[in-house]
């Protein structure tokens, strides 16, 4: 078996070298002598044959009954070798003609500069959530959350959010509307056991993140979709996080603890 893998290196497929090497063993062979020493189906043997003879490693003797002769390895090998040798020079070739075609492009993209490359606009609630979930995973030392229906993610099912937590200063401010859904609620509570510090307060102008002083994701209305529609954008601002701060501490100093909040919205 050694031997075959070695053949099928030089260019053979399995069948192939199987066969060549049942033909070294003979000085002829009939198709069915072949097929059986070389373990390759009949209905195969033939077409494998041919290609055998094709690529110079066997000859065929005529007669009433063909008979096929393997050529001395010396030679057969050495077709094989100068096959591939010819097949890595083209694609030598193709590879130089490809890098020539494609460094134009290369070296044309390595000077561009976008200006914006720091704010990401997402809107599918699956890359929002994936992104957050980024976001949460790379957390030094704090987060600081605006919370607001609608979700894409609500509180109740952001494992990865308790698990921070529980590791890291986390202050969020949830606008009491939150309270309306039991279930959304319980996730607040869960939050707040985990290690979130909480507050609440009628409205917030929007929903935003704000991690480690250096990276905002805020949500932004949009006029002309419907009001379910969530547009996140992500700015990887150090200025701008930190003005934000100053709103989020501005608000969170307003509002009401989690007791408070129930109280005002009827929840016992």
């Amino acid at each position: 078996m050694a031997t075959v893998a070695q053949l099928t290196r030089l260019g053979l497929n399995t069948y192939e070298a199987k066969a060549y090497l049942a033909l070294l063993r003979r000085d002829s062979s009939t198709a069915a002598q072949a097929a059986r020493l070389a373990n390759v189906p009949r209905q195969r043997i033939y077409d494998v044959l041919a290609s055998l003879v094709e690529k110079g490693l066997a000859s065929t003797r005529p007669g009433q009954v063909a008979k096929y002769v393997a050529v001395a390895p010396e030679l057969a090998l050495e077709r094989l070798v100068s096959d591939q040798r010819e097949q890595l020079a083209d694609l030598e070739r193709q590879t130089a003609a490809l890098i020539e075609e494609l460094s134009p492009a290369f070296h044309a993209g390595q000077e561009q500069d976008n200006p914006l490359e720091y704010i990401e606009v997402l809107r599918d609630r699956r890359a929002i959530n994936e992104r957050f979930e980024e976001l949460q995973a790379g957390i030094k030392r704090e987060i600081l959350v605006f919370t607001k229906p609608p979700f894409a993610r609500p509180p109740q099912e952001n494992v990865e959010g308790m698990e921070v937590a529980r590791t890291h200063t986390a202050r969020t401010v949830y606008e009491i509307s939150v309270l309306d859904d039991p279930a959304v609620a319980e996730g607040v509570r869960r939050f707040m056991d985990a290690g979130t510090e909480a507050r609440f307060v009628e409205r917030l102008p929007l929903k935003l993140v704000i991690i480690d002083e250096s990276i905002v994701m805020f949500g932004m209305d949009d006029p002309v979709a419907n009001s379910d529609a969530v547009t996140i954008v992500v700015v990887e601002h150090p200025a701008l996080a930190v003005t934000l701060k100053l709103a989020f501490e501005a608000t969170w100093s307003r509002g009401l603890t989690f007791e408070q909040a129930r109280r005002l919205a009827g929840v016992t």
